[in-house]
């Protein structure tokens, strides 16, 4: 290992610029404790598979350092992938990358997965037995595609083992912040925050509020509009998710007809054909995939549903997103 703390950064095609830039502002303000920019503390740099220019999803175009063929991994102490735009997207770069995570975890180095890098490691076979975080909006599809791999619910990241992830965003900053307190403390990593003007580092478990922004200040609704996010594409009902906020279904009920003017399983039901309308307009997975997500397992049911409710059948919809 290199006397200086190491970060490869290795972004996939049509990575998301948001957590890749904000990682690398939290590295450059610890690395120096004069904010002069200088890499004293920790060093890092972009590596990709062919050293050939990497383009975000924004289209903004991000220039290779080296490529990873010709990586020391004997001077990396952290492996950071940047996810792709698409899950289908990021599970295709698998077979590309296993051979350097396979050398990078032989070497001792640790990997974290940024956004739906998550996607590829769990393809490359990395996160056996791990425990995961995922972007909430890929949480569903993520345990539908790899139900043994067990998924943190309200995490921002995680670190299991010799792996950590994160869901991407600005919690990449948050990731930052508690891998260079490991090292340097972390009065040292939480330097630079002003400068980037975020508030505060946030912790591993954190709900986002903004997920929520138009709901009512109802801690029992919050609770309830949770559970149904989080169970949907398991074979829970109404029932169970009143049980779990500690009131009858007819009280559960009575909240939502008064807070939204629709009973609690019409919420679910609504809130389930949004994620199918996104899940078909930013995927190209089959109806069946996507029903098993919800939790819907008869299709010719879905279809019925979902024509009911929008005025056209799934394949329709999927057509006119094209």
């Amino acid at each position: 290992m290199s006397s200086l703390l190491s970060f490869l950064l290795v972004p996939l095609p049509d990575f998301a610029l948001l957590p890749f830039s904000g990682f690398i502002e939290k590295l450059r303000f610890t690395a120096d404790e004069e904010d002069l920019s200088r890499q004293k503390f920790c060093q890092w740099q972009v590596a990709s598979i062919n050293q050939l220019p990497l383009y975000s999803s924004s289209g903004i175009r991000v220039e290779s350092d080296i490529a990873l063929e010709a990586v020391d991994f004997q001077s990396v102490d952290y492996l950071i992938l940047f996810g792709c735009r698409s899950s289908q997207q990021a599970c295709l770069q698998a077979d590309l990358v296993r051979p350097w995570l396979r050398k990078a975890l032989a070497q001792g180095i640790h990997l974290v997965s940024v956004d739906n890098a998550c996607f590829t490691l769990a393809e490359a076979g990395v996160l056996r037995r791990k425990k995961v975080a995922v972007h909430w909006r890929h949480r569903q599809e993520f345990k539908s595609l790899f139900p043994n791999i067990s998924v943190l619910e309200n995490d921002l990241f995680c670190t299991d083992g010799q792996v950590s992830s994160c869901g991407g965003g600005t919690a990449a900053i948050d990731l930052a912040v508690e891998l260079l307190a490991r090292h340097f403390g972390r009065e040292m990593a939480l330097k630079g925050l002003a400068d980037m003007m975020v508030d505060e580092s946030r912790g591993q478990s954190h709900l986002l509020r903004s997920i929520e922004v138009s709901l009512p200040p109802n801690e029992l609704l919050h609770r309830a509009i949770a559970l149904m996010r989080s169970w949907m594409a398991e074979s829970k009902t109404i029932a169970d998710i009143a049980s779990a906020t500690g009131i009858s279904r007819r009280q559960l009920d009575r909240q939502f007809q008064e807070s939204f003017g629709v009973t609690a399983h019409a919420y679910w039901i609504e809130m389930k054909l949004q994620y199918i309308c996104w899940r078909l307009t930013n995927s190209h997975y089959s109806l069946t995939q996507i029903a098993l997500e919800t939790g819907i397992n008869d299709v010719s049911y879905l279809n019925r549903l979902f024509k009911k409710h929008t005025g056209i059948t799934p394949g329709e919809y999927r057509r006119q997103s094209l």
